[in-house]
């Protein structure tokens, strides 16, 4: 049992270090290639980021453990809302009142909508092909609206952080082969990563016989949800709490529309029961909550923040009693 969770947590390692080499090695053989930065940050960047989630959901559905990819993006949409904005506000109040931000969580709303009555009407809550064209198409037409947004010249977080990138200063590679060999081993990276994640998140939980689908809330989504975490914790500390409703409405687009997308596209995805009755409106609720803030232009502060972190603790409680 020791052994597979710490190759499971390994994996996760591995696949949240070669996403990032991945995508700075990418990124910057588009710069080498005279790639627009906007090009660069609505695809490179934007897909970049979620390449973990990604390559678990893909791989799961590819060993039949769809149920562990659907674990994953639900566990780490609500970790990116009230652990990836809770923890950094309590070290400084999150603004919600910029250019853009209703927009975009309206936006998250949506396909988290979405997401749940395609689920609720999949035949025997499975989805296959049918909604994960609807789901990837939603992540095709997303990324155009935003090309729209930014030709126009309009402000938006996820927009400014996606584009924001520059050889050299951003830590990306600063010659060709350089840049290629970090695509090639950051794509090396997250396969191994992705294939000891899924093979011994199912070992551990066959051993511990429970579903798929409680492992992929609980270690897979903190896991790959700690991205998002650590980037929004560092930006508060250095005073830049403004990069965390970017990063996490964008995280969680981009978890429901590509990610469950490209799953539901490479196999069958079965949404456990358990997962309909209560995870995917911890999920709603959580976004909603987030919705009341910014319509009221409310900052997220210090108590709000303890509220959220305290609300996520009580979500790990109520996994564990499904355990036990």
């Amino acid at each position: 049992m020791l052994v597979p969770l710490l190759l499971l947590i390994l994996g996760l390692v591995i696949l949240i270090i070669a996403g990032d080499w991945m995508v700075r090695g990418a990124a910057a053989l588009a710069r080498h290639w005279g790639v627009p930065s906007l090009i660069v940050g609505l695809t490179i960047v934007a897909f970049g980021t979620s390449a973990p989630e990604l390559v678990v959901g893909v791989q799961s559905v590819l060993k039949g453990a769809g149920d562990l990819a659907a674990g994953n993006v639900i566990g780490s949409n609500i970790a990116n809302v009230l652990l990836a904005l809770g923890i950094p506000a309590l070290i400084m109040a999150i603004p919600t009142n910029m250019a853009g931000v209703a927009r975009n969580t309206l936006i998250s709303i949506f396909a988290t909508v979405l997401f749940i009555l395609l689920a609720f009407t999949a035949v025997n809550h499975t989805m296959g092909l049918l909604q994960g064209a609807i789901l990837f198409g939603g992540i095709v037409a997303y990324l155009l609206y935003m090309f729209r947004l930014a030709k126009s010249g309009a402000d938006d977080p996820i927009l400014e952080e996606m584009t924001e990138i520059d050889e050299g200063k951003d830590g990306l590679p600063t010659n060709v082969m350089l840049s290629f060999a970090f695509v090639v081993i950051g794509i090396a990276g997250l396969i191994l990563g992705g294939k000891l994640i899924v093979d011994n998140a199912v070992i551990i939980a066959q051993a511990m016989n429970i579903s798929n689908a409680i492992i992929g809330l609980t270690i897979v989504a903190i896991g790959t949800s700690l991205p998002e975490i650590a980037t929004v914790i560092v930006a508060s500390y250095r005073g830049h709490s403004e990069v965390a409703i970017g990063n996490v409405l964008g995280s969680n687009v981009f978890n429901l529309f590509a990610v469950m997308g490209a799953s539901a596209l490479a196999g069958p995805v079965k949404i456990d029961d358990t997962l309909l009755t209560f995870d995917v409106w911890v999920m709603l609720a959580s976004s909603a909550a987030l919705l009341l803030f910014v319509l009221r232009r409310q900052p997220i502060g210090k108590m709000i923040g303890i509220v959220f972190v305290i609300g996520y603790i009580l979500y790990m409680l109520a996994l564990a009693s499904r355990v036990m």
